[in-house]
């Protein structure tokens, strides 16, 4: 069995190409479905947010899981095949999990360390599973991948240092006066970076936002996302009286805000400092400004400063996130590994299991005589012989599905102990498992859908 991730996201796409394939919320269990029900697909995740489009599956085979998920993607979104290929990329095996695992600690983000990708992932997971499209694999693989995203965030520093300056202005605010959720914030311009600072603004807990902008329009459009309040420009001098802290970015070529200007208004503030970070280019606020006792002025080269102090340290965090994916890359491939020798062991108990109940049989045949209690203890005895026969042979066959020739190895362990029928009896009953309701008709492949997986906390 091969993991497969194919899909595309900010580095391999733009987003003219991105908005076109991306999976609308109401419809993605359909996708997950139908994409289950494809040629070699056994199982299947999709993760679609802003950023990134990627599926991950799990096929019998390389080319041939390749070949229907990039099918699978042409077809759902109506783009040709050779189009859309050239903006997908393709990770197989060890590189789609280890790719998994990047994504899900947040070291693929446009952001470094990021942790919405994290709760993403986890509903894609979820929602694969409310759908019965993973398997043994999958449910073990993201289950992993949760797992070492949230130990990334818990044991490092990653997400300790803001490194958008739309953030940095906002904890650099939080840093000054010790707390947000009582200021008040005029936030001048309604723009991408204007939206930014309300949305970092709304998670510290502000309550009161006032959105200036020249189209009044817009100003109440944005102010209205975050139960804020608009205001037209020409309200500057009452809206300095009332802020706590005004964040401006606008797409103005002269000043907004002159020294004159905001030396008035501050005299009516009667000594209350105002915050002002303008993180427009060019910029908004009249630099002189910041010679007015009770005014602290940054501008986006002091931000500038922060987010890349701040960017060098989650490089080092995620240099230490890095050895923790090493790590659970290795722990994740023993345990695939496994998977190949688990009908070998079934099978090999199984034999064991059935001589064990035939000797009871012919036992009780020849000494019709015995209690039940003792045909108890006679069983139980036999059975422990069993187990304990049975305990170095699993053992070895465990160490031989880790070793480079485990196939010819455990071919060698089969023949020794005569349990080919056996396996194939055991793989057979793998490949027979009752498929869900919604699948009644169509040929099931691959692992039995193992049971729900409760996430680790």
């Amino acid at each position: 069995m091969h993991v497969i991730a194919v899909g595309l996201n900010h580095q391999t796409a733009p987003v003219d190409i991105r908005e076109k394939v991306a999976f609308e919320a109401s419809t993605l269990h359909e996708a997950l479905i139908k994409l289950r029900q494809t040629k070699s697909i056994f199982e299947d995740v999709i993760v679609s947010t802003c950023n990134r489009t990627e599926v991950y599956v799990v096929s019998d085979q390389l080319h041939t899981g390749r070949y229907y998920t990039k099918m699978f993607l042409s077809e759902w979104f109506g783009i040709d095949k050779e189009q859309l290929t050239s903006f997908l990329f393709i990770k197989e095996d060890e590189a789609a999990i280890e790719h998994l695992f990047r994504v899900t600690c947040g070291l693929d983000s446009m952001i470094l360390g990021e942790t919405q990708i994290l709760g993403q992932i986890r509903e894609a997971f979820l929602l694969a599973q409310k759908y019965e499209t993973t398997g043994t694999i999958f449910n073990e693989l993201f289950k992993e991948a949760i797992y070492l995203a949230k130990r990334a965030h818990s044991e490092t520093s990653i997400n300790d240092n803001p490194v958008s300056v739309s953030y940095a202005a906002v904890e650099l605010a939080k840093q000054i006066f010790g707390g947000l959720a009582d200021k008040h914030i005029l936030i001048v311009g309604a723009g991408k970076m204007s939206e930014l600072t309300a949305k970092h603004l709304n998670g510290q807990g502000v309550s009161k936002i006032t959105v200036m902008n020249r189209t009044y329009a817009k100003a109440k459009e944005l102010a209205e996302r975050f139960s804020g309040q608009a205001s037209d420009m020409s309200k500057m001098s009452q809206a300095l009286l009332e802020a706590d802290i005004l964040v401006s970015s606008t797409g103005a070529r002269d000043y907004i805000l002159s020294k004159d200007f905001a030396k008035a208004a501050v005299k009516k503030r009667k000594g209350r400092p105002l915050f002002i970070v303008d993180i427009a280019v060019p910029r908004d606020i009249d630099p002189e400004i910041n010679d007015i006792e009770g005014v602290f002025l940054y501008d986006i080269d002091d931000l500038e400063g922060i987010v890349q102090a701040n960017l060098e340290e989650r490089k080092e965090s995620a240099a230490q996130i890095e050895l923790f994916i090493e790590e659970q890359l290795v722990r994740f491939k023993e345990w695939l590994q496994t998977l190949g020798v688990v009908p070998v062991i079934s099978a090999l108990r199984n034999k064991a299991l059935n001589i064990q109940a035939e000797t009871m049989k012919s036992i009780e045949r020849k000494l019709p005589d015995l209690t039940d209690r003792e045909l108890k203890v006679i069983r139980k005895h036999t059975k422990s012989i069993v187990n304990q026969l049975l305990r170095d042979p699993i053992q070895k066959a465990k160490e031989l599905a880790g070793e480079p020739n485990a196939e010819k190895s455990l071919q060698t362990f089969i023949d020794i102990f005569a349990i080919e029928e056996n396996v194939k009896q055991e793989k057979q009953k793998s490949e027979n498992v009752k498929s869900p309701e919604t699948w009644e008709n169509v040929p099931q492949k691959g692992f039995p859908a193992a049971g729900h997986v409760s996430l680790r906390s």
